[in-house]
Formats: C-alpha cells, sequence, structure tokens
C-alpha cells in the first residue's frame, strides 16, 4: 500500500533532523547564548520540546533554564530571553505570552508570515511543516536544531532512527495490542515520554500515561498488570525492570537516544491506528491551531 500522509512525514524524521542540526549555526545570533536565563513556552507537543531542552541546556551548564505551558508562564523572573515553539504560528495563549514579555523574543515555527513572526526574532522551518494534524516531524526537528546549537552531535541519533525505521513491523508486536501503556524516561526522556503518551492518544485514542521513571513506583505502579505495558525512554534506573516485572506488565525498553525511541511510538501509532479503523492524521476533537476567542 502507498504510504500515508502521516507515514511519509514519520520517515522523512532523519533527513529533516541532518537539515535542521546544519541550520543551527544560521540562527546562533536569536537562540540562547551560555549564561542566559532562558524561559521556553510552547502548547501540546510544542510543550514537550520546550521540556526536553530546557533540561539539556541546564544539564550542559548554559544557563538557567525554565519550560512553561505558554498559558501559564510565569515571566516576570528576570529571563533574559523568551524561546516560543510554535508549529502553526497561531495559537492564543503563545501570541499572548509573546506580545507580554519585554526582553529578547526567538520564536521557532513551520509557515512563514504567521501572526508570530510580527511579536519575536522568528526561525522559520516551512520544509519541515506537516499536512497531519498529529505533529512528528516539525517537533523533532525543532528540536534536533536546538540540540545542534547546544553542541550536541546529532549523528548517532539520526542513525539511530534510520535503524528504527527500517526495523520490520513485528519489532512492535510487543506493545502493539497493550490495553494500556504508561511511558517513562529521566530528563530528557521524560519529556518526550510526555510526547510519547500524547502521539499515542491523539492518533489511537488510546489509554496512554506518562511519568518521571522514578515517580512511576510512587503510585502510577498500582495500574500495571498482565496485558499492560511499561514504555522507557533513555537508561533505566536500577531495579526498575525487577519492579515491572513483579507486576506482570512488559517492558518495553531500547538503548537508543529518546528523540529516536519517539520515533519508534510513531510507528507503533500508525500500526496500531490501522488495527482500529482510524486516522491517526486526522485526530477527532483536534484542529491544527487552538485559537481562542477574544
Amino acid at each position: 500500500m502507498p504510504e500515508s500522509v502521516l507515514e511519509s512525514e514519520i520517515r522523512s524524521q532523519p533527513r529533516c533532523w541532518h537539515a535542521a542540526a546544519d541550520m543551527a549555526g544560521r540562527f546562533s545570533g536569536i537562540l540562547p547564548a551560555a549564561g542566559e536565563r532562558v524561559a521556553v513556552i510552547g502548547c501540546g507537543t510544542s510543550l514537550y520540546i520546550a521540556r526536553g531542552y530546557a533540561y539539556l541546556r541546564e544539564s550542559l551548564g548554559l544557563g538557567v533554564t525554565d519550560a512553561w505551558p505558554a498559558s501559564e508562564a510565569r515571566l516576570g523572573r528576570d529571563y533574559d530571553r523568551l524561546v516560543a515553539i510554535t508549529r502553526s504560528g497561531t495559537t492564543t495563549e503563545v501570541l499572548t505570552a509573546l506580545d507580554g514579555f519585554r526582553g529578547p523574543k526567538t520564536a521557532i515555527t513551520a509557515p512563514e508570515g504567521t501572526p508570530v513572526y510580527k511579536l519575536a526574532e522568528t526561525i522559520g522551518l516551512p520544509g519541515f511543516d506537516e499536512q497531519s494534524i498529529v505533529q512528528t516531524r516539525f517537533a523533532t526537528s525543532a528540536l534536533a536544531l536546538l540540540r545542534a546549537h547546544l553542541g550536541q552531535d546529532l549523528g548517532p541519533v539520526i542513525a539511530q532512527a534510520r535503524e528504527v525505521l527500517a526495523a520490520p513491523a513485528s519489532s512492535l508486536d510487543g506493545v502493539r495490542g497493550a490495553a494500556q501503556i504508561s511511558f517513562v524516561g529521566m530528563g530528557l526522556g521524560a519529556a518526550l515520554a510526555e510526547e510519547a503518551a500524547l502521539k499515542l492518544r491523539e492518533s489511537t485514542q488510546s489509554w496512554a500515561e506518562s511519568y518521571v521513571e522514578t515517580e512511576y513506583r510512587h503510585g502510577p505502579v498500582a495500574i500495571a498488570q498482565p496485558g499492560r505495558s511499561v514504555w522507557a525512554f533513555g537508561p533505566l534506573v536500577p531495579g526498575f525492570a525487577r519492579d515491572v516485572a513483579a507486576t506482570g506488565a512488559r517492558l518495553e525498553h531500547t538503548d537508543n537516544d529518546p528523540m529516536a525511541e519517539l520515533v519508534r511510538v510513531h510507528l507503533m501509532c500508525l500500526l496500531r491506528a490501522a488495527d482500529l479503523g482510524l486516522d491517526p492524521s486526522r485526530p477527532r476533537h483536534l484542529e491544527r491551531s487552538v485559537i481562542l476567542d477574544p
């Protein structure tokens, strides 16, 4: 069968990441400099990308970096720069936060000429835009650009993503039919675990949750049982595999970078949606951008 639009977008990610990483130097003047106090905002998928970037930037000692939902951004904290991630460039909460911030502002978006261009110095990534309502390659490409700006080598991550895309569909049989999936991780893995759960809920209407891995045993483990799965992003904390095994739930885990592992989730969303007779690129109740009434 020919690829759907969403599948084409998913499979284009390694190429997009390579291009995004190559673009990072072009925008270094409007991306956070070392030592700046930075707030990063977004909604939905963009928020989870913001959280992953904030974790990486602080871990590298480059400065205080807070990630906020755009609707609850506490911007009166002496930030030196505000960074907004918005695929559409039209999301009301993001535009409102940008308009109210007095200081250097950077936006990362997909289409050109949207309202965000009037409110911030803008990095436009039209080549990574999507037809699908469900975000995949724009969000991961924005993260690739930001990681490259932090000095990270994305070559190994891109290679892992290509291996994921080349693997047979049967490699996902263990989780494809799970009645419930909890995604967990630490650091960047925790942020992308949130995004993985969102993707599964959006595209397949499935019961999916996400947690910081060390928090999973503080309550959420109570829902684990045979027929359900725990999908871990990044290295496992000591004893975690043992504790999941004791519940009878399946543990899904690889040694992939969380960005490459997210591509595995994207592929599983395609498979699971097909099993359920759903169009994964057009989730019910959702639009491309949330534009609120004045």
